[in-house]
């Protein structure tokens, strides 16, 4: 993988996850806990063994540049090695990234300083675990131009996605993004191939492309222009997904929307998680703050009503539990609950402080959020809608920083 040169689109708004990326990039959102969603796919390049790393970035992205440096600085670049994160910088023209393809375009010049003959393009904000060795395998045997990652998905449901279409050697014939009407795999009318956003291409055949590209009125979108077109000149396959989850079933998740990112957190805490984040041969990097261990405090008061216990959950460090129930949550470090508050199927993230005698379900609530005692969340949708965003299916949002004013709060 000495001679592949990985880019990372982060770059994006994520408008769909709003309150969370208010103030953050999506891919800086946090993840899991401890992690932000980048790490879930710059943890897939190390694995790799990609050694050429540069994250895109563009829209509000100071949280994000400040994570790669501090979590991803473990690389020498004195023999060539580097993870980094690019802003738009103008060189080719003024314009920011306008598209996926742009993006990419705008930083050619890193495959020429690094000499690179093959570019790896990814999307910063999916889960899963890959190993991209064996699509690169996969491209010099069938000595492709361009491979794309694919997935089998439920043709009932793959419209939301690009849809590939494929011969019985995966060669791709065509490529719709977001059709009504998917075309399904070979042999199985239930299934569609779609795009999992993953782009494995032979530099000397790319650059064309995309130079020609940006003359072009287009998107400047890999999924709707680059590839399309490259299937009626090139040689273009797809690379069927290689899950390094270990589970029975193939785990990738577009977690774009806010219920979506919701239940990619929620499936870390199942007895018998959907996303393993403890298989020790396929190590998850990020940023290790300097907390003390979580805490759990009060077994049991003298009227044998105050408990510090987390069940079903995931607590990160600097956390403590004083006298309250957390279950099937998600817990940052330095998150403090304190008496009698019960916390359950919520996300809560950095330096968050819940009150006593607080009630909190099916919740997420960003950082540095101060929530007074005696506040009930998750519980009166009407009234969350007065002071949070509510989403259709009754998630409630809490935005990063808020301090909730007791006064809010019901009576009782």
């Amino acid at each position: 993988m000495k001679n592949v040169l990985a880019m990372i689109l982060a770059g994006g708004k994520g408008e769909r996850l709003h309150p969370l990326t208010l103030h953050r990039a999506k891919p800086a959102v946090p993840f899991g806990g401890k992690y932000r969603i980048a790490d879930i796919t710059l943890s897939n390049c190390f694995n790799s063994g990609l050694r050429k790393i540069a994250v895109l970035i563009q829209y509000k992205s100071w949280s994000l540049d400040r994570h790669i440096r501090t979590a991803w600085s473990i690389l020498s670049p004195e023999v060539g090695e580097f993870v980094t994160s690019i802003p738009p910088q103008q060189r080719i023209s003024e314009d920011w990234y306008r598209g996926t393809a742009d993006a990419v375009y705008q930083n050619m010049f890193l495959l020429d300083n690094e000499r690179a003959d093959y570019l790896l393009v990814l999307a910063g904000d999916h889960i899963y675990k890959m190993n991209y060795a064996e699509m690169y395998d996969f491209l010099i045997e069938r000595q492709a131009d361009a491979v794309v990652g694919a997935i089998e998905f439920p043709l009932s449901d793959a419209s939301r996605f690009g849809v590939i279409g494929v011969d019985d050697d995966f060669r791709i014939q065509r490529f719709d993004e977001k059709p009504a009407n998917p075309t399904p795999m070979p042999g199985d009318p239930n299934q569609a191939l779609v795009s999992m956003g993953i782009y494995l291409f032979k530099t000397d055949v790319i650059r064309s492309y995309l130079t020609e590209d940006a003359t072009q009125d287009s998107a400047h979108d890999f999924g709707k222009n680059i590839i399309p077109q490259m299937i009626q000149q090139g040689r273009v396959y797809a690379f069927k997904f290689h899950d390094k989850n270990k589970k029975a079933v193939k785990y990738w998740r577009d977690i774009g929307t806010l219920d979506a990112y919701w239940e990619a957190n929620m499936d870390l805490v199942a007895v018998d998680p959907q996303f393993n984040l403890y298989d020790q041969d396929w190590p998850l990097r990020t940023y290790q703050g300097q907390f003390p261990p979580a805490k759990f405090v009060f077994a049991q008061d003298y009227e044998g009503g105050r408990m510090g216990v987390a069940l079903d959950s995931i607590v990160s460090g600097g956390c403590i539990i004083s006298g309250a129930r957390v279950q099937n949550s998600v817990l940052s470090p330095d998150v403090i609950v304190q008496d009698y508050s019960d916390v359950r199927e919520s996300i809560v993230m950095e330096h968050v402080r819940i009150g006593e005698l607080c009630k909190i379900r099916r919740a997420i609530i960003d950082k540095d959020v101060v929530i007074p005692a005696k506040t009930d969340i998750g519980y009166d949708l009407d009234l969350d809608r007065k002071r949070f965003h509510v989403t259709d299916s009754g998630l409630v949002v809490i935005s990063k920083g808020m301090k909730l004013d007791a006064a809010l709060n019901p009576p009782g």
